[in-house]
């Protein structure tokens, strides 16, 4: 069991390294292009506010890999495609069930489920911002209104 923490704890800071790097590109690319600015379109917005879902969603993916890279490397599994399908089972906390670890690693399934969630999370935090910009530019609020 200790094996399975010190591996899953290790890809659980490897994937906040990756999660907060993408993060701060994404922060810098929203800077730069001001949602909601006056002037923009709704059009243009939705572009940018989509670039930002990609950019998140990149280092979702990336995160999934290296935990299918960790069950390959194990030998959990024989192809990558396998390796990734269940990581990306497990990192979205579906839990299909559909294909499942040796008991030997399967703590590493639940670990990896919990840091999907998280940053996951962090992403859904980090849409937030962008989203109520095009919301209230675009919707016309006044002040007051801006509580939605």
């Amino acid at each position: 069991m200790l094996i399975n923490l010190l591996l899953g704890f290790s890809t659980m800071l490897l994937c906040l390294f990756l999660q907060i790097f993408l993060l701060i590109m994404t922060i810098r690319y929203y800077l730069r292009h001001r949602l909601g600015a006056k002037g923009t379109s709704l059009f243009s917005n939705i572009v940018i506010f989509s670039v930002i879902m990609l950019m998140l969603s990149v280092g979702t993916l990336g995160q999934t890999s290296l935990w299918g890279l960790l069950f390959l490397t194990l030998g959990e599994f024989e192809v990558f495609a396998t390796a990734f399908y269940h990581s990306a089972v497990n990192f979205g906390s579906l839990g299909y069930g559909d294909i499942v670890m040796s008991e030997q690693y399967r703590l590493l399934g639940a670990l990896e489920a919990i840091n999907g969630v998280l940053m996951i999370g962090i992403s859904t935090a980090a849409l937030s911002k962008p989203f109520k910009d095009i919301l209230t530019a675009n919707l016309h609020l006044d002040k007051g209104d801006e509580a939605l």
